[in-house]
């Protein structure tokens, strides 16, 4: 696996601060990363003197003629400039296979024991091995990505809705698993994620998260740099409203939380993807 695949870590005026490398270092990562920066970024000579030639950067201005920013702002403080730099810079390097990854990671764990059940102890010190599980169940299927689970997908613990669904969910966050082979451009300069696997999946693609391993990161909001500052600009529901610009069909804004509630996008899955109907709703031809 390691041959033909690499780790993008994308990162933004946080030079002193890319959690995720250490954290892909503590949990027994051994293949290739790189740190993917853009030349609009003031802090790229500390990212050299700190990575060496680990650092890629790229054009930010080149990149935002290629795909649909679903604004004419001009504000590039996002990261789907570098989400979808990385499919050209892989080339580049001579991987077909890849993984994006935020800067802000703090922990790779198991969330599924051998028995299916839920846990919160399982710590990766072999994060190979799971890559490579990862990699290669992408290999076997069409999706265009996939992706591991983050902290958001267990709120309830072993109540929680995802080990009821048989493990696997539509959306597709954080960590993107990607192939050269398998191009497409992310969506949206804010919420560029769920712009994309909602966009997408309408059309018959396939994006999925895999959450038996799910990732810990820094709240967005209490960690300077990357896209905090363009979040506390523009407040959750402008982010979100980006979602329903793109799926006005299957999304809407609504309320999410319990007790402290904030303005979040809403995704009618029934509306959202083609589906599979069963042969028992089929029409019966008429007999002569």
């Amino acid at each position: 696996m390691l041959d033909d695949f690499s780790v993008f870590i994308l990162s933004h005026g946080r030079p002193d601060n890319v959690d995720t490398y250490k954290t892909l270092k503590r949990c027994g990562y051994t293949g290739k990363v790189y740190i993917v920066i853009d030349n609009e970024d003031k802090t790229a000579k500390q990212y050299h003197e700190n990575f060496g030639d680990k650092v890629i950067v790229f054009d930010k201005a080149a990149i935002a003629e290629t795909f649909d920013e679903g604004d004419n702002f001009g504000d590039r403080r996002a990261v789907v400039y570098a989400r979808n730099a990385c499919f050209n810079i892989a080339k580049e390097i001579g991987v077909t296979y890849f993984m994006e990854l935020d800067d802000d990671y703090t922990q790779f764990r198991y969330r599924s024991d051998s028995n299916s059940e839920y846990t919160t102890k399982g710590f990766i010190h072999n994060l190979d091995r799971m890559m490579d599980g990862y990699l290669n169940y992408f290999k076997s299927i069409q999706a265009k990505s996939i992706a591991m689970g983050q902290g958001g997908d267990f709120i309830g613990g072993r109540d929680n809705g995802i080990f009821t669904s048989l493990g696997k969910r539509r959306k597709c966050m954080n960590t993107f698993i990607c192939s050269t082979e398998r191009y497409f451009n992310f969506v949206g300069r804010i919420n560029e994620d769920v712009n994309t696997y909602t966009w997408y999946q309408s059309l018959g693609n396939l994006f999925m998260t895999i959450p038996l391993i799910a990732v810990e990161q820094r709240e967005t909001q209490h960690n300077d740099g990357g896209m905090t500052d363009l979040y506390l600009d523009s407040g959750t529901y402008v982010k979100s409203f980006y979602t329903v610009m793109f799926a006005p069909s299957c999304t809407k804004i609504g309320l999410m939380g319990d007790t402290h509630k904030r303005l979040h996008h809403q995704i009618k899955w029934d509306h959202a993807v083609p589906k599979i109907m069963s042969e028992s709703y089929r029409k019966q031809k008429a007999t002569q």
